[in-house]
């Protein structure tokens, strides 16, 4: 072989240490918590901040950056000021414009995509309520980000706790997208106080963006009880309660003695007892009251998934090997037209 040979075959050979020599930089926590930024939606009806979609906020405060909440509708100012007052916002980005005041998600999308790239917020975070449900996927799709649904924990910036098969598997995801949609758990994540904040209040980009859907009305479930998705006591009846009537006389009198919402099974509410508004488990609302009163309910896995999470659960049911007797932590295997009545009386005396 030839000096020029030998020359080029030495110069194949040798390995090269220019990425050993490269020095590499590793960012400190601190660092990568200032390159988060959260925008926190928020909700409204008829002019009044909804609370329970204040755990968006609590969930956006555990990513470790900076929290910004969003809001949009008619009249908006004075809830956005009320949204300023949260603990641990730091802005508030608002949108006065009364074709958001339901939600649309042919619309409301759109909108929250310009304020995302104007603020250019790592995350998005929202509550998993039917808003969040309606709103949140559609976003995902228009950010090309794959959504996180119904998260219950925060490992770190990208990795999330999530139940799946009816809560009996917990899995753990992470995401790769530069912008992450996530709805939360409510029930996991405490509302945030609206106490001493003093966050800025800015007006928001409105793209006007033209929709092809019509809000025509809404009929609502109207009630003097407290709501079933933030009361602390539930009181919710299953299909063994045999009739619409027997469940409004059994159920209603009962609730109203502990100043408890009122619940229902899937199977009361298929069975034309209960409002499905009213329905608590995988399909319905989940809650996590500090009481749960099931009264006639089997506990199949699907209600289980709604409302297992209760800081004390009680049942009645007349049949003692009901699955609900596994998760009850108090007890009572009897007749519900007997021993709820009884119940009532002596709480109505107490």
């Amino acid at each position: 072989m030839n000096s020029a040979g030998r020359r080029v075959f030495s110069a194949l050979a040798r390995p090269t240490l220019r990425n050993a020599t490269t020095p590499s930089f590793t960012r400190s926590p601190a660092a990568l918590r200032r390159l988060l930024s959260a925008l926190a939606i928020l909700e409204q009806r008829d002019g009044k901040l909804n609370t329970g979609s204040l755990s968006a906020v609590s969930a956006a405060q555990k990513l470790g950056g900076s929290v910004h909440g969003f809001i949009a509708g008619s009249n908006i100012k004075p809830v956005a000021e009320e949204a300023a007052k949260v603990e641990g916002v730091e802005k508030i980005v608002a949108v006065d414009n009364g074709a958001y005041d339901k939600g649309l998600p042919e619309n409301f999308a759109p909108l929250l995509v310009e304020n995302i790239k104007k603020g250019g917020y790592t995350h998005v975070v929202a509550g998993n309520t039917a808003f969040g449900k309606n709103v949140m996927p559609r976003l995902a799709a228009l950010l090309d980000s794959q959504q996180i649904s119904d998260i219950t924990a925060i490992e770190d910036d990208k990795t999330f706790v999530r139940p799946i098969y009816a809560g009996n598997a917990i899995a753990t995801v992470e995401s790769s997208d530069a912008i992450k949609v996530i709805t939360v758990r409510g029930t996991a994540f405490p509302a945030a106080a609206v106490g001493s904040g003093s966050a800025a209040v800015e007006d928001g980009v409105d793209p006007k963006a033209d929709s092809a859907t019509e809000w025509v009305s809404e009929d609502l479930a109207k009630s003097d009880r407290p709501d079933l998705s933030t009361a602390s006591r539930v009181v919710s009846g299953g299909r063994g309660l045999k009739s619409k009537e027997d469940f409004d006389r059994i159920i209603y009198p009962l609730a109203d003695s502990l100043g408890a919402a009122v619940g229902a099974s899937r199977a009361a509410v298929d069975s034309g007892y209960a409002d499905n508004s009213l329905q608590v488990g995988q399909t319905g609302k989940v809650v996590a009251p500090q009481l749960y009163m099931a009264v006639g309910i089997s506990g199949a896995i699907q209600h289980l998934a709604g409302m297992k999470d209760s800081k004390v659960i009680s049942a009645i049911n007349k049949d003692a090997d009901a699955p609900i007797f596994q998760v009850a932590d108090v007890g009572l295997v009897g007749d519900l037209f007997e021993k709820v009545p009884e119940l009532t009386e002596k709480l109505k005396k107490a």
